[in-house]
């Protein structure tokens, strides 16, 4: 589908003010930028808009390379839509997109999305050869009849916030760290899949998620994490792994044993909130001493989030 075909579908009935980006993870530095992007357009009386990327760039412009996202396009999509934007269009970068100046894709914005503004981070770059940036815009702008502005970078005590890191701080398991960057916490969401059904025969029934191939999940580990089904939310004590016990280590698995809770859910859409890493991955000696730890794991994940929910109150 060319860019046109993306653009195609919004109609809209008075002038825009857009920012463009990946956006992955909606985290607190793009809620600085659509923050100040939606007052604007509150300001001037114009629709507040966001394109985004429904494949990260970076594949196309440099091939073999594999990016793991944060968010899925419709997780990235609802979560926009929260912060108050009037519409967010997904498109598709292609060959024949990244052959385009910045002139030219800044053209159909203006033609398409009636765009009149556009608000972009410190950093932005776009068009063949990155000919837009922030020297540039302003006289592109100025040309088509569109304003330009950039908005600072948000840091905080560890520097920029930038998706990057916290990809970072989730393969190294560190899921608090990230919840601080994204001003919520990381989640993931699968299919409920059949696995081995080793934690039944062990007395702790999990749920094996299955992913898309190119969603990030936390390092290997034991999480507290919360559970979300369509039929409610449970605490539950997740482990990332090769199952070391079980000299398993061909096969990465993403289990989550849900407490209190019982029933048949293969083939339902659950979503993992990760709230705490409790341990890194073991090899144990027994089978007496895994079942013993894992009972201390469904222990501290009771307490973990039993506190934290709390607190919230």
């Amino acid at each position: 589908m060319s860019i046109e075909e993306d653009l195609s579908h919004f109609e809209l009935d008075r002038d825009s003010t857009i920012t463009i980006g990946v956006f992955d993870g909606v985290h607190r530095g793009h809620r600085h930028l659509i923050a100040r992007l939606v007052r604007e357009a509150r300001g001037v009386g114009s629709l507040a808009g966001v394109v985004t990327f429904k494949n990260h760039p970076i594949t196309v412009l440099r091939p073999g390379v594999e990016v793991r996202f944060l968010t899925d396009l419709d997780e990235r999509v609802r979560l926009l839509n929260e912060l108050g934007v009037d519409f967010v269009v997904p498109i598709r970068f292609d060959r024949e997109l990244a052959n385009l100046s910045s002139r030219d894709f800044l053209t159909q914005l203006y033609e398409s999305l009636r765009m009149r503004r556009l608000i972009v981070g410190p950093d932005f770059a776009m068009g063949r050869d990155r000919d837009g940036t922030l020297d540039t815009l302003p006289a592109i702008g100025e040309s088509i009849g569109f304003s330009f502005e950039s908005v600072d970078l948000m840091t905080d005590s560890a520097g920029v916030v930038k998706s990057t890191t916290i990809r970072n701080r989730i393969a190294e398991g560190d899921v608090s760290r990230a919840a601080k960057l994204l001003g919520r916490n990381f989640a993931i969401t699968g299919i409920v899949g059949h696995g081995e059904e080793r934690g039944r025969e062990l007395g702790f029934p999990t749920a094996n998620l299955e992913l898309g191939p190119d969603l990030m999940f936390p390092g290997d580990g034991i999480y507290a994490t919360r559970a979300h089904l369509e039929s409610g939310s449970y605490m539950a004590a997740t482990s990332i792994g090769v199952r070391p016990t079980f000299d398993d280590v061909e096969n990465r698995t993403i289990e989550a044993y849900l407490l209190d809770f019982s029933g048949d859910i293969y083939g339902q859409i659950l979503r993992l909130e990760f709230v705490q890493h409790l341990r890194g991955e073991e090899k144990f000696d027994t089978l007496q001493a895994l079942l013993d730890q894992m009972d201390e794991d469904v222990r501290q994940t009771r307490d973990m989030l039993t506190a934290a929910r709390s607190a919230a109150f």
